[in-house]
């Protein structure tokens, strides 16, 4: 089959039409993602909880699409709070995080294809369009920026602790596979999942910002402390806007990807810095 332009492309449809939305819209969408940042970098269970529950009540009031939609962005947030955020390696604390993980992407997007069957949320992995030349440009130009800026945040920060030191083949195959899990559920959840529901309430840039939000405070749970939000929160408005433009899951995945081997590569150096010696800081 012959691929479209993407200047026609650009011209289709992105999913299920936009629902009629209320100024007030942003008030408990803001509220929903406030409650995560209470949730993961304030690390305050309670006060988030109850954070979510006004947002969901505020949300009643404007509309049901609205309440819906928020709740399905709770019911990731509530999976993932209830486990511990960690960058433990372990099976048993792989299985517990990993099994959040599938929870928090899994039910909004059962909700969405099954239950109110608008389908509002979708992975795009397939788009049939191919990647322009700036998009293909941007991928060495991610590799470029992740050297340069990798070992400088996590090494001297010593921000590098909060993940294991790992030197056995096991350790160093675990280590791969949890920061790429992590990296391609980042882009199911805090862009598929929160970004697009969100858009469908609010402009396109509130829903950036709030979703940006929520990605930075998970990540800083995580172990991305010092002055991490200060690249993680371009990063994610960054992600948003390629999924806007590009439509397509696996693109965004693939620019995460990349960084997150960088940050892999680093990690090693920094527990064992006789290996992979390349690296300025």
């Amino acid at each position: 089959m012959r691929q479209q332009p993407r200047a026609q492309a650009d011209a289709l449809p992105a999913g299920p039409a936009k629902p009629a939305t209320n100024p007030l819209s942003v008030v408990p969408a803001a509220l929903v993602s406030a409650s995560g940042f209470l949730l993961f970098a304030w690390q305050d269970r309670l006060s988030g909880f109850l954070l979510l529950a006004a947002a969901l009540a505020v949300a009643a009031f404007i509309s049901r699409r609205l309440l819906v939609d928020l709740a399905l962005i709770g019911v990731g947030l509530s999976a993932m709070s209830l486990v511990p955020i960690t960058t433990d390696i372990s099976t048993e604390h792989m299985s517990v995080m990993g099994t959040a993980m599938v929870l928090a992407v899994g039910i909004p997007y059962s909700v969405s294809r099954f239950v109110t069957r608008d389908h509002a949320i979708r992975f795009p992995i397939r788009t049939g369009q191919p990647w322009t030349r700036a998009e293909k440009w941007y991928l060495p130009a991610v590799l470029v920026i992740g050297y340069a800026l990798m070992p400088v945040y996590m090494i001297r920060t010593g921000v590098y602790t909060n993940w294991p030191a790992v030197s056995d083949p096991d350790g160093i195959a675990r280590l791969f596979l949890g920061t790429n899990v992590l990296g391609i559920w980042d882009e199911l959840f805090f862009i598929c999942t929160a970004f697009t529901l969100l858009r469908r309430h609010v402009p396109d840039w509130q829903a950036n910002l709030l979703q940006a939000v929520l990605f930075t405070s998970f990540l800083w749970e995580l172990g991305f402390h010092s002055w991490a939000p200060f690249f993680i929160f371009p990063f994610a408005l960054l992600q948003a806007r390629l999924f806007t433009v590009t439509r397509s899951l696996s693109y965004i995945v693939s620019v995460h990807l990349l960084f997150d081997f960088v940050l892999f590569l680093v990690l090693i150096h920094a527990h064992n810095r006789e290996w992979i010696d390349i690296f300025l800081y």
